[in-house]
């Protein structure tokens, strides 16, 4: 018996509000200036000494929530959301009655909601159903909550279940706060860095945490995307090496069979990826995990970066928001550098860029790996209107 092939899903579009800039579009020129959304936070809410994060102002993000139409009460994690959902609502909003579905990407969403013991205002669920009835998706959502790789593998899902054919379209949200008692859980690992975050850097002292909001369409329907940032979904997996609660595999495992698995899917080699955006925490242990898993996956000499330098450690939305941001760096044939990385910390040689730089690109590895072992690799091809 013949195998069915899976129909190819589209990524379509992005949008992201950052604590760089409340667009896409912002964000990438204000990277392109050297410009960074970590700073120095002088907030006793979180903590009595000054920290160093990246947190979305208040004020601004009230004032601009306030051109948009909604008429209900809303949080400050569902404000950001709605503010990253908005140019794709208006874009593809006639897509949303066709077989569309809503994934909902965060590790702890409406946390300061627990302050006043709002339970059902923190529930995720609640969450999910209140997004999707505000922006008129009306099939049930989906929430997709597994440590830091939640972002990357939302996409992952999506991609899995058009191929099923029980949906056509996803509009999918990767969004979490900056809250005490995130940054306090990390504290008590002292894992937060005293100074904005070096991935990959000998003096790396560890993760800086951020917050964000990022949003994404993927569909099976290229002739309806009208869009020129599109990326095909070639392969992809998720391998929990269930090494330890919070620490990384010392030998990548996880990591190297998602790739491996990813690269198997896409009928790929190692040489056809022309660079990888990676999840990149700068703790001692995260990054020397991804070091052994891209050498064992003899991609050693492919340019690696991580985002967290400039928008911190975002949880729940990193493996999104990286992903938009790769992806349109890739649309212009661009290279970021792995922001605020000097000086070689790892015990094996990768090809990490200190400057932009400018290449034919083609295809792009996104990897993100989380507390429990988890790990998701996706590999993205470029989509040309000749279909190349």
């Amino acid at each position: 018996m013949k195998k069915t092939q899976t129909p190819p899903v589209f990524f379509a579009a992005g949008e992201c509000v950052t604590p760089l800039g409340w667009t896409l579009e912002e964000n990438i020129t204000n990277l392109e200036k050297g410009k960074s959304g970590i700073s120095l936070i002088k907030d006793k809410n979180f903590a009595e000494n000054p920290f160093y994060g990246a947190i979305i102002n208040k004020e601004k993000l009230a004032k601009n929530f306030e051109n948009l139409a909604y008429q209900n009460q809303f949080s400050t994690l569902e404000k950001m959301i709605l503010l990253a959902c908005e140019k794709l609502k208006n874009k593809y909003q006639s897509l949303f009655k066709e077989k569309c579905g809503l994934i909902i990407s965060s590790t702890k969403g409406n946390i300061n909601a627990l302050k006043n013991r709002d339970i059902p205002q923190y529930l995720l669920s609640n969450l999910a159903d209140k997004i999707s009835k505000s922006i008129g998706i009306n099939s049930q959502p989906i929430v997709l909550s597994n440590a830091c790789v939640s972002g990357i593998m939302a996409v992952s899902t999506a991609k899995r279940l058009i191929q099923t054919g029980k949906y056509d379209h996803f509009l999918i949200v990767g969004a979490d706060l900056f809250s005490k008692f995130v940054f306090s859980g990390f504290q008590s690992f002292q894992a937060i860095s005293k100074n904005p975050c070096k991935p990959y850097d000998k003096s790396r002292e560890g993760i800086t945490l951020g917050e964000a909001a990022s949003a994404a369409f993927i569909t099976k329907d290229k002739e309806k995307i009208k869009s020129d940032f599109c990326f095909e979904i070639i392969g992809d997996s998720s391998i929990n090496d269930a090494n330890h609660i919070s620490g990384p595999s010392r030998t990548g495992e996880g990591l190297f069979q998602s790739i491996e698995n990813a690269k198997k899917e896409a009928k790929i080699k190692a040489e056809n990826i022309d660079f990888i955006s990676a999840h990149g925490t700068a703790t001692l242990y995260n990054d020397e995990m991804e070091a052994q898993a891209f050498t064992r996956a003899k991609l050693e000499e492919k340019p690696v970066f991580s985002l967290k330098g400039r928008f911190g450690h975002t949880l729940g939305a990193a493996g999104l928001l990286e992903t938009i941001i790769s992806l349109k760096f890739a649309e212009k044939n661009k290279i970021p550098p792995s922001f605020n990385y000097e000086n070689h910390g790892l015990t094996l040689p990768l090809n990490i860029p200190k400057e932009f730089e400018e290449k034919e690109i083609d295809i792009i590895l996104k990897t993100a790996s989380g507390f429990g072992g988890s790990n998701t690799a996706v590999l993205f091809k470029k989509y040309t209107s000749n279909g190349n």
